[in-house]
């Protein structure tokens, strides 16, 4: 896992085109189809916490958990936290430790991707079943092959706000569907000077039926797997996908 510092700083401004009350209530709605509509919530890799507060706002007893302090820091900050008051726990997704057990877990934005080995991914999946409650559902989404491939690929993108600047440069890896991620920030000190910072992040895709499969060596049972958003099978062509599995009662 990365160091997201530098990114933390800027991250709530490089994702305001996302709809965090949507993805809430998809989520949400996901969850009631198997009968978790309140309970205990474990929001995986959170981040700054926004999917959290959703959650919380829609009934839920949450936890955050995010590898990041300085992630955590901006959670911890935001007004809703005095409302919520969330636990918060810095751990790696991999060394998931819980004091109690959860109804149900979920892990949002391809956090899943930054996970760069696949026993990571397995020994994540194994700690989230273990604190799951039985019949419990666990819901997230990854990146797939095909997005790292033909749409991060080794592309460049840019954004350009008032007062920052970001250049955002991919290198593709073929072999695992890898990609580097190099993110230059400019953001503006005094007259015409500028202050660059940088981060570098990495991803990794999965091909879906190995996901499947480290699921079920988990213990979990898959329920479905969705194109982002909805519940329709996804096609060749997804980027985004949605996974829902649930530890046997």
């Amino acid at each position: 896992m990365s160091d997201y510092g530098v990114f933390a700083t800027y991250y709530d401004r490089l994702t305001q085109n996302v709809n965090y009350k949507g993805r809430a209530e998809y989520f949400r709605t996901l969850l009631c189809t198997y009968g978790i509509c309140e309970g205990t919530l474990l929001d995986l890799a959170c981040g700054t916490g926004k999917i959290l507060y959703e959650m919380a706002a829609l009934g839920y007893d949450t936890i955050g958990v995010d590898s990041s302090v300085d992630m955590l820091s901006l959670a911890r900050n935001r007004a809703e936290y005095d409302k919520y008051s969330p636990l918060l726990l810095c751990q790696e997704m991999q060394e998931l430790d819980l004091h109690g057990t959860v109804d149900c877990a979920l892990s949002s934005l391809d956090s899943i991707n930054h996970l760069l080995e696949r026993d990571h991914v397995l020994k994540t999946f194994e700690r989230v079943f273990l604190f799951l409650n039985p019949g419990g559902v666990f819901v997230f989404d990854v990146n797939t092959p095909y997005k790292h491939e033909h749409v991060l690929a080794d592309n460049s993108f840019v954004y350009d706000l008032d007062d920052l600047f970001c250049v955002w440069q991919n290198t593709y890896e073929a072999e695992n569907h890898e990609v580097e991620m190099v993110l230059d920030f400019f953001t503006k000190t005094q007259g015409e000077n500028y202050r660059r910072q940088t981060q570098v992040i990495w991803e990794r895709a999965y091909e879906l039926e190995d996901l499947k499969s480290m699921l079920k060596s988990a213990g979990f049972k898959p329920m479905g797997v969705f194109e982002d958003m909805t519940q329709e099978a996804p096609s060749a062509t997804s980027q985004r996908v949605v996974f829902v599995a649930q530890k046997p009662s």
